[in-house]
């Protein structure tokens, strides 16, 4: 039996409790989507900081044409970052051979709690079942990780994770020992996730998004499963999946700061 354990926040868990272990980071509005969209439209590698500090540090360390800076500070882009955290801001034509300093306000934080996993996957809506198959694979318990609303819960990550977890156990199969946060987040789900455009409009950040200009990106959050892709963290960085073989020789764990 495969148990999961959910936690709204990051807040809930520490870097030492997921070390070694399979860590699934949910943000669904909006850096699970943008990462996502930005390696299945050919982004060499997503660098995580989660401080802006950082970002332009390492990026006046790198040389050539082939890095960018992308992210958000309440909602917006950052002032002198060449990409926001829009999905639609992660073109193929932008994105395509290159690398990217990455810092957002939540999703970047959940990541770095999660940087001494032995396996860890970024996961949406546009990218849930491909997540699931991955899942289903693994042997071990697994720790679902919400980037949630500045250290709050978030509607939307948990109905994503309630999601997860139903595919896993009703189209996989998959024989789970849920946690009582993970049996709340299934509920929610069956709730909510009838339809999920709704429930991202009214909820509170989607609310948000919509206020400062980014209603678009709503719906590009809600689509489910139009990236069969699953962003993967090795050592340092995220890239697409690897096969095993070759992830073992990769993974370098490298504090991300």
């Amino acid at each position: 039996m495969m148990r999961v354990s959910l936690y709204f926040t990051p807040h809930q868990t520490d870097e030492f409790a997921l070390r070694n272990q399979i860590v699934v980071v949910i943000d669904v509005l909006r850096a699970g989507t943008s990462i996502t969209t930005a390696l299945s439209n050919g982004a060499k590698e997503i660098i995580p900081v989660t401080t802006v500090e950082r970002a332009v540090k390492i990026s006046g360390s790198l040389f050539g044409d082939y890095i960018l800076r992308g992210g958000e500070r309440n909602g917006k882009m950052i002032e002198g970052f060449n990409l926001g955290n829009s999905p639609a801001d992660y073109s193929e034509e932008k994105v395509r051979g290159k690398a990217i300093i990455y810092s957002s306000t939540n999703g970047s934080r959940a990541i770095d709690k999660a940087r001494y996993a032995r396996e860890m996957v970024v996961c949406a809506f546009v990218n849930i079942s491909a997540v699931v198959e991955f899942l289903a694979g693994q042997q071990g318990d697994i720790h679902v990780v919400c980037a949630g609303n500045n250290g709050t819960f978030s509607m939307e990550d948990s109905v994503c994770a309630g999601m997860l977890l139903h595919k896993m156990a009703e189209d996989r199969g998959v024989d789970i020992s849920f946690s009582d946060a993970g049996l709340a987040t299934v509920a929610l789900f069956k709730s909510f996730g009838r339809s999920i455009p709704k429930m991202l409009k009214n909820s509170e950040h989607g609310r948000f998004l919509a206020q400062i200009g980014f209603a678009a990106d709503l719906e590009a959050c809600s689509s489910v499963d139009t990236l069969a892709v699953v962003p993967q963290l090795v050592g340092n960085v995220i890239k697409l999946k690897r096969e095993p073989e070759k992830q073992k020789a990769a993974k370098v764990n490298v504090p991300i700061q």
